[in-house]
């Protein structure tokens, strides 16, 4: 059956404007929050810095010489008076006090990293020459990391959560709502393979379901390691023993029986709206300091924690990787926090091995 009012064809050769804000709507939908967030800060921060350099709005493309000055504005090098970068100190400091940078100085190396591939991929979208490709920048770029790391400015990497710190906090959650609530969360999160902000507020009561006595199954289908979503028998991790116990002590408390099984608790206990990935980092930082820790553990360190625990009880590399999700020992192996004081190989000649 023909419709009533024939449609106009399309040009083949273009995408339609509908098409297009159909487009930018699906790939703002596939990135998350988190990424989201971090591509409009990037993106602020080369407006800014533009604006104060060139004396005007920034227009793509964006040439080569510009991305360079970029990163000799921002990256360090040793000189006879210490380290500098070439970006003047009126137009750092105006930066400070315009909003675009929390303080003076050059960023971090993967801060200036993540800015370049923020550009780089504004261009990919857009389909312009990328100035990110050059030949210079990608050498310049590979003598400054090679620089970095003589300097032992290696990435800072949140410290390990691991079993005692993690109990030291549970010690902090009474039964109160909120107490069992962030005794719940803390366990979830750690005991079901070292959860993301994120993937501990995308648990719901329809993903979560009770398996048996003190036992539950968090079905994760969306995550950094697999942001497709593709169905898989490790996707679901279990939550047992304590984890399970806590758990459902907060869903009994509260009286949560579906969506969002992490919340918002306001005044006079009144469950409220589900927590941000931010506040999971909140709530780690809070009992903290309610336990009296001064490491600086963050969200982060959760999942640091879970893989350096696994490890150090000699669970399986195969059984550590099917609860976290990831795809390879290199990707888990960065979380693992060795201890060296521990290390087996450093205590060689303290026993001796007894021969025959």
């Amino acid at each position: 059956m023909s419709p009533s009012t024939p449609l106009a064809p399309l040009d083949p050769a273009r995408v339609s404007e509908l098409a297009q804000d159909a487009v930018r709507a699906l790939m703002r939908e596939g990135e998350s929050e988190n990424t989201l967030r971090s591509y409009r800060s990037a993106l602020k921060y080369w407006a800014g810095w533009y604006a104060l350099r060139y004396g005007g709005p920034i227009r793509l493309p964006v040439s080569e010489a510009v991305v360079l000055q970029f990163v000799v504005d921002h990256a360090e090098r040793s000189t006879p008076n210490g380290l500098a970068c070439e970006l003047p100190p009126e137009l750092d400091a105006a930066l400070v006090e315009g909003g675009y940078k929390q303080g003076p100085g050059a960023p971090s190396l993967a801060t200036l990293t993540h800015r370049l591939s923020v550009l780089s991929k504004l261009h990919q979208l857009k389909d312009l020459p990328n100035p990110c490709h050059g030949a210079q920048l990608r050498e310049l770029l590979s003598r400054i990391r090679r620089a970095y790391a003589r300097r032992g400015a290696a990435p800072a990497r949140k410290p390990a959560l691991t079993r005692e710190p993690l109990e030291a906090l549970l010690a902090t959650c009474d039964d109160s709502l909120r107490g069992l609530r962030d005794r719940a969360l803390l366990l979830f999160a750690w005991a079901s393979g070292g959860r993301r902000r994120s993937e501990v507020t995308q648990a719901t009561c329809e993903n979560v379901r009770k398996t048996g006595e003190r036992a539950y199954a968090f079905t994760l289908l969306h995550s950094k390691t697999n942001q497709a979503g593709a169905d898989r028998p490790e996707n679901v991790k279990p939550v047992v023993g304590v984890a399970a116990d806590a758990l459902e002590a907060w869903l009994r408390a509260s009286g949560i029986a579906s969506g969002p099984i992490f919340r918002r608790i306001r005044r006079g206990d009144r469950v409220a709206e589900p927590l941000s990935p931010a506040a999971v980092r909140d709530i780690v930082v809070k009992r903290c300091a309610l336990a009296g820790i001064e490491t600086p553990f963050s969200a982060h360190s959760i999942r640091s924690g879970f893989v350096t625990e696994a490890a150090r009880q000699e669970v399986s590399l195969a059984e550590t990787m099917a609860m976290t999700g990831h795809a390879s020992v290199k990707g888990v192996a960065t979380y693992f926090r060795a201890d060296p004081a521990q290390a087996r190989a450093a205590r060689l000649l303290e026993e001796a091995p007894k021969r025959d």
